[in-house]
């Protein structure tokens, strides 16, 4: 076993290596950015040694800084992760001629199936299926395109040296194909250094089902049975889960000995994962067609870990020391059922914009990190830390395990309505409509979930305006009950000789203005009203659990434990039912400012521009393109809000733009 390994990562994987590390007495060193200074994987670990600025290409891209640091350390191997360096094979073979192990598989194999189209030509000769498509190296793009057309729409434009989602485009008609080739090649430059692409027939209901390998030196390959990730959004994972539902002993014997034939068929070491398109005929039963190889660990590797009972990190480690493979596949067993949610910093309402900011509150539920348990929270990030834009938006992993799926099911939605984040957006809430949605509870899977539900799944209130008008009101309350003091002047409870008092609160709910009025009762009790709704409202403090304010609130027929926390004027506000938001809005401090400010198109995050499709004087219609930025290594297309004409363009491709920043004047009719 190694004494020392430098982990060439950052966040959650890099805290996670770690963690298995510490506990294999093998000391660890961290690498970071600028941006990264005081981040959790820097504290995770024994050393850390700066690497260059916060964009990747300054930093984690970085090899040759980082086997610098590696041999000046004394780490006698490399820990890639997943992403940046983990599948670049010109890495694994620097780490090689510098006489440090790479751990991972060997170079030969990451570049054997790193490009999708020579990795598909090598399973066409293994006999494994393969879905129609073209996997030439000519790139031309009308032969390209006549491709596609042979193949049939809807079709598949899949960046060749691609992965985690990036650079695909799923194509319609033949009139989009161009358009969508183009973007999708920007994207495969940026993200991986190459534009070359394949062409594939989008296969229709399809799940994604991907099988765990594991190859060690002396030969040995085993499968660790098969994770479903299905459920997805613009081609990357939301939820996994192992094993796959309907999946049957004699498919799962022939996925995973495809998979195995896969991976001796390029010497692989280490673990891998094979990933199968399963097509879900009319008729009934499945099949399964070779997609790509993954030449890394996972993100979703935990849920693995909890059907088996095993630490895959810790079997990396001891394969890329020289030791043979712990157990045969014969030794393996399924136990039980595991989900993986990825809580992201992102708007699910807005197309899945990516969020940054700062974790103002982070709390999570009882759970065990970085090791198998019945619910365990695997992350890089701590209350207080900044989800930037340059690096991925995922915040945590979620993972849960149960005695069967509705068991497991009902773990995870308890886990994720026990979730506080406050500061920036996230995708929580959007999980619990998933987990509870029709499709996912009757395992009705296909990588089209989430467009099939979307009803069930966007644009949700399930906290309800009256619980939440409530709730902002009643923590108003109990603040300045907080206040008080023995001096009865101090009291804003209103009381008077005669009459009743009333009180007048001003919010903004999702976008609507609301005037709630609270009377104080000669009885004490308080009366709330506001727009249809009027009630009594009660509420007694609990015992704090963390920050925030805790309550017992009852209103409209509701009785519910609220959560508040308020920043600004945002009052954020968690129970059972989910999260949400609302403005309190202090008219004094708005006083004198304008309502509205048209003509203007501003960034919605902060990134890169990447194009204008319009130039000043263009007349243009509403959801025309009008620009590309790139931010977390997407792309995202501004639209035109409205009918008009393109009064002025701010920037020039290429250049860093803030949030909020103007991109480009557009006047309105």
């Amino acid at each position: 076993m190694f004494h020392k390994i430098l982990i060439a990562n950052r966040g959650e994987i890099a805290c996670r290596v770690a963690a298995t590390a510490r506990r294999l007495g093998v000391r660890t060193v961290a690498v970071y950015s600028d941006a990264d200074a005081h981040a959790k994987h820097v504290a995770a670990c024994d050393e850390a040694v700066h690497i260059g600025g916060s964009a990747p290409k300054d930093s984690y891209l970085r090899w040759e800084r980082i086997i610098e640091a590696a041999k000046a350390t004394g780490a006698q191997a490399i820990h890639p992760g997943y992403g940046f360096l983990s599948e670049n094979d010109a890495f694994a073979n620097a780490c090689a001629e510098a006489g440090i192990a790479f751990i991972g598989p060997p170079a030969s194999a990451i570049l054997a199936m790193g490009l999708k189209a020579e990795s598909k030509q090598l399973m066409e000769k293994a006999g494994v299926p393969l879905v129609p498509g073209y996997h030439g190296s000519d790139q031309d793009s009308a032969l390209l395109q006549r491709e596609a057309d042979r193949i049939g729409y809807p079709a598949l434009i899949k960046a060749s040296a691609g992965g985690g989602g990036k650079g695909m485009r799923i194509v319609e008609k033949s009139e989009d194909f161009a358009a969508a080739l183009a973007s999708c090649q920007r994207e495969a430059i940026n993200s991986f250094g190459s534009d070359a692409v394949l062409i594939e027939k989008y296969v229709q209901r399809p799940r994604h089902i991907e099988i765990q390998v594991f190859g060690d030196t002396q030969g040995n390959c085993v499968y660790l049975f098969e994770r479903d990730c299905s459920v997805q959004r613009r081609h990357q994972k939301v939820l996994e889960e192992a094993p796959a539902p309907g999946m049957t002993p004699e498919l799962r014997a022939q996925m995973g000995a495809a998979a195995v034939a896969a991976a001796k068929a390029v010497n692989y070491v280490g673990a891998g994962t094979v990933e199968f398109i399963v097509e879900q005929p009319p008729e009934g039963g499945m099949r399964f067609f070779f997609m790509e190889m993954n030449t890394r660990l996972q993100v979703e590797h935990p849920v693995t870990e909890a059907i088996t009972g095993l630490d895959l990190v810790e079997w990396q480690l001891r394969v890329a020391s020289g030791e043979p493979l712990p157990l045969q596949q014969q030794d393996l067993r399924i136990h039980g059922h595991a989900i993986e949610a990825r809580i992201c910093a992102e708007t699910p309402d807005n197309n899945f914009l990516p969020a940054t900011g700062t974790l103002a509150v982070y709390g999570k539920p009882a759970h065990t990190q970085f090791e198998r348990g019945t619910v365990r929270v695997d992350d890089g990030v701590r209350e207080g830390d900044t989800i930037s834009p340059f690096y991925d938006s995922m915040v945590a992993k979620l993972i849960v395990h149960g005695a069967t799926r509705e068991e497991a099911l009902a773990r995870l939605d308890a886990a994720l309505a026990e979730i506080r984040i406050v500061g920036l957006s996230t995708n929580v809430q959007f999980l619990r409509h998933v987990v509870n949605s029709r499709a996912f509870a009757q395992a009705d899977l296909d990588t089209a979930l989430i467009q099939r539900e979307s009803a069930a799944l966007f644009h949700q209130d399930k906290v309800g305006r009256p619980l939440a008008v409530a709730a902002a009101v009643a923590q108003t309350l109990l603040a300045e009950r907080a206040q008080e003091r023995a001096d009865p002047f101090s009291r804003r409870d209103g009381w008077r000789p005669h009459g009743i008092t009333v009180r007048r609160f001003d919010f903004d709910y999702l976008g609507e203005a609301l005037q709630a009025r609270l009377s104080y009762l000669h009885d004490g009790a308080l009366q709330l009203a506001f727009g249809d709704v009027s009630g009594v409202l009660a509420f007694d403090a609990l015992p704090p659990d963390g920050s925030g304010t805790r309550m017992d609130l009852r209103f409209n027929g509701q009785r519910q434990t609220v959560q508040t926390w308020q920043i600004d004027e945002n009052v954020h506000i968690f129970c059972a039912l989910g999260a949400t938001q609302i403005v309190e809005i202090d008219a004094l401090a708005h006083a004198g400012e304008t309502a509205h400010e048209g003509g203007r198109l501003t960034a919605p995050m902060p990134g890169k521009v990447v194009s204008f499709a319009v130039q000043a004087g263009d007349a243009v219609k509403k959801g025309q393109a009008l620009a590309v930025m790139e931010a977390m290594k997407m792309e995202h297309t501004i639209a035109a809000p409205a009918d008009g004409t393109v009064a002025e363009l701010l920037y020039a491709p290429g250049d860093q733009v803030n949030e909020g920043a103007e991109l480009l004047k557009l006047s309105t009719a």
